[in-house]
């Protein structure tokens, strides 16, 4: 669902400003590498006056396979929108929108209540945190073991390390069922998407997603949406191709990526995203010329 602020712009796209790109399934090959030719295409795009937003569901401390390749202004928007990060700071945190514990709870209480056998992984500033039977995607030698409830619990409310999402995985359920089933429980607590092939369902606060913190970023430059490309692959890049003047899914997008975008580009082992922003970077050197 997009909000009405985030509608697709309907002047056309106008000479492109900034690049924002997701990464997994999207900017990085299967094996988690930058390419030479897409890392050729980053740096060419900053020369030609293109800024680049790496625009991820990661959290900060995973983005050191992107931290060499972002140039000028070193930002990077993560967690689906919940936080703004300094790359060329190790990751530190400029803004942070947080989902409030006693929302998490409600929403956590909500989905049990949904989908039996749903489990929990909390995401905080500091690291991320899992439920018993929780299956880890990427291990963390430094998070607790509990249930959520125990997890999201302040002694002093307000004290302890803010929210940036809820991660909320099922065992059996189809993944575009349980994003379906999820929406409809807790759509009006918190903002739900997903971006794993798996059962695996993200929660933010209401209204933080990656299309809105990108909006942000961009009102606070001067850069319009029409100004702006976005490249993605799943569902919790829908709502940033829908605002975005230009947009294109990925050869290997999810259909209702497809139906978002306003244009399609080879798949991610193959440079998509190199694709489109070597053409970008053309034409912007021709109308350069041109002038």
């Amino acid at each position: 669902m997009t909000s009405p602020h985030l509608a697709r712009p309907e002047a056309p796209a106008t000479a492109p400003r900034l690049i924002a790109t997701d990464l997994d399934g999207t900017l990085l090959r299967d094996d988690k590498s930058v390419s030479e030719r897409t890392v050729a295409s980053l740096a060419a795009a900053e020369r030609a006056g293109i800024e680049v937003f790496f625009v991820t569901g990661r959290p900060a401390r995973w983005m050191d396979v992107v931290s060499e390749h972002v140039h000028g202004h070193g930002l990077a928007i993560c967690a689906n929108g919940a936080a703004v990060v300094d790359l060329h700071a190790g990751g530190t945190f400029l803004e942070v929108r947080p989902l409030e514990r006693p929302v998490a709870l409600d929403v956590v209480r909500t989905l049990r209540e949904a989908a039996p056998g749903t489990t929990f992984a909390v995401e905080l500033t500091t690291g991320i945190h899992y439920e018993p039977d929780y299956p880890p995607f990427f291990l963390d030698p430094g998070a607790t073991v509990a249930t959520a409830e125990k997890l999201l619990f302040e002694e002093a409310p307000g004290a302890a390390a803010p929210v940036l999402k809820l991660l909320a995985q099922h065992p059996e359920l189809d993944p575009d069922a349980f994003l379906a089933t999820a929406r409809e429980a807790a759509g009006e607590l918190a903002s739900i998407t997903r971006s794993s092939p798996t059962a695996l369902i993200e929660i933010s606060g209401l209204g933080v997603s990656k299309a809105s913190t990108l909006a942000r970023c961009c009102a606070e430059r001067g850069i319009t949406p029409q100004e702006v490309v976005a490249f993605g692959d799943m569902p919790n890049d829908i709502e940033m191709l829908s605002w975005a003047g230009r947009s294109y899914a990925m050869g290997n997008a999810h259909p209702d990526v497809v139906a978002a975008a306003s244009g399609r580009t080879a798949d991610n082992n193959e440079d998509g995203v190199a694709v489109i922003i070597e053409q970008l970077v053309t034409e912007a050197t021709r109308s350069r010329r041109d002038q």
